[in-house]
């Protein structure tokens, strides 16, 4: 198995949890994530996996500007459905990282680390999600937009025809290496105007 190489060169968050080191999953309670995992969660990398993952670490490094973020401790709120869209991709990949789920996920031990009935949607919520410091009620909205970073022209028509089952492997991989090409140029664009737009919001009470 080998990923392309810019996968390892995306931005990478630590988080602190706390039930990993009760657990003994990790020593000191650190987990740093990649977008590699992220991919792997999902079983493939596009644009979309991209943005869940870029709105995900610029959320938590304006949410955390001075320390660790605490996963577990997280509240994330979807303006859509579950079901609507991409919404459900995006969810699974903030899911990952911050630890919160709707009722699937681990129940605690003792009233601490429940991870159940803290991601949400249909919300009414200004942009994509709002991730929601529990410790601290900070709060901020997150968008995603990829029509910064277009794609190649010759993308699309390559996917049609290899859908219909008239492309050669060589258009096969063409299409593969354009593909992933716009999803390097968004992970490299995370600082780029327009492209995650974060906002602070009033502090939940």
């Amino acid at each position: 198995m080998a990923f392309p190489a810019f996968f390892a060169q995306a931005p990478r968050v630590a988080l602190h949890d706390p039930l990993a080191g009760l657990l003994g999953a990790s020593d000191d309670g650190l987990i740093e994530y990649g977008y590699e995992d992220a991919v792997r969660l999902a079983g493939h990398s596009c644009p979309t996996v991209a943005g869940a993952w870029l709105m995900t670490v610029r959320a938590l490094r304006a949410l955390y500007p001075d320390t660790v973020p605490q996963r577990g401790d997280i509240d994330v709120t979807f303006a859509d459905s579950a079901t609507q869209g991409v919404t459900g991709v995006i969810a699974n990949v903030v899911g990952l990282v911050t630890g919160a789920t709707t009722d699937t996920g681990f129940k605690g031990l003792g009233g601490r680390h429940d991870r159940r009935n803290l991601l949400h949607f249909q919300g009414d919520v200004p942009g994509e999600i709002v991730f929601t410091r529990r410790d601290t009620g900070d709060r901020v909205a997150v968008s995603f937009s990829a029509q910064g970073v277009p794609g190649s022209p010759s993308a699309m028509p390559l996917l049609q025809k290899i859908l219909s089952g008239g492309a050669s492997d060589a258009e096969q991989q063409d299409f593969a290496h354009l593909w992933q090409d716009r999803v390097r140029r968004i992970l490299e664009a995370v600082d780029q105007p327009g492209l995650v737009t974060v906002s602070p919001l009033p502090r939940a009470v």
